[in-house]
């Protein structure tokens, strides 16, 4: 029998045969992306990827990212949906506003939605949260993976206009999609310092890591609103 352990609220460690990061399945029998369904007892869980998953490289690297199955999220670079399926499976009670910009990615965005019933696909350019906003409600985390130049002035546009108080905003920072010749260390101090600085009222950063050995030249963050 397998051994699960408890890391925080929706996420788990599934022990079976190796130590695998895990979420329960919200859509069961139902693989989002062929990862393996490890049952037990009467619940199934899905293993997650952490090299195919900004988020699950972060929770790996100890980032507190705070929650329930209540919690609504908004997300920023959706894709087709890999890792908003395991949000989905922790918020399983809540809502995640998936927002993606390639309307092939939202073909499977959809797909997926229609199986799982607190995600909302949002066909939108994150940068332009104005033209959703009338589809998100206020949020307790923000979480951001999008691959373009601007990425700190598209995480505070998103959480002045959406993020409660007491929300945080969780970064993967991609130093190649910013500069591709920069040193991805400086690239993501000047981002920080962005993050810190640049836009009103500003962040705290509570925590920022490099996503080795997960991912090449990313860089995690955890930060709320001054």
């Amino acid at each position: 029998m397998p051994e699960v352990k408890k890391l925080s609220d929706g996420i788990f460690e599934v022990i079976k045969d190796k130590k695998q990061l895990a979420t329960k399945n919200l859509d069961p029998g139902k693989a989002v992306y062929g990862e393996k369904l490890i049952p037990v007892q009467e619940t199934e869980y899905r293993t997650w990827d952490p090299r195919r998953s900004k988020l699950g490289a972060m929770v790996l690297k100890k980032f507190n990212i705070s929650l329930k199955e209540n919690s609504k999220v908004l997300y920023l670079g959706a894709a087709s949906g890999t890792t908003v399926s395991h949000v989905s499976d922790i918020v399983s009670e809540g809502a995640v506003y998936a927002v993606e910009f390639a309307p092939r990615s939202m073909r499977d965005l959809i797909r997926l939605a229609s199986r799982r019933k607190n995600i909302h696909p949002i066909l939108a350019d994150a940068g332009k949260p104005d033209s959703y906003s009338h589809l998100v409600e206020p949020v307790d985390l923000i979480f951001q993976d999008v691959a373009q130049p601007n990425q700190a002035e598209i995480a505070a546009r998103n959480a002045i206009r959406f993020l409660k108080r007491d929300g945080y905003l969780l970064l993967s920072i991609k130093a190649r999609s910013i500069d591709t010749a920069a040193n991805p260390k400086e690239v993501f101090k000047a981002e920080v310092k962005k993050l810190e600085q640049a836009f009103e009222p500003g962040f705290e950063i509570l925590n920022a890591k490099d996503l080795k050995p997960y991912h090449e030249d990313h860089l995690g963050v955890l930060a709320k609103l001054r």
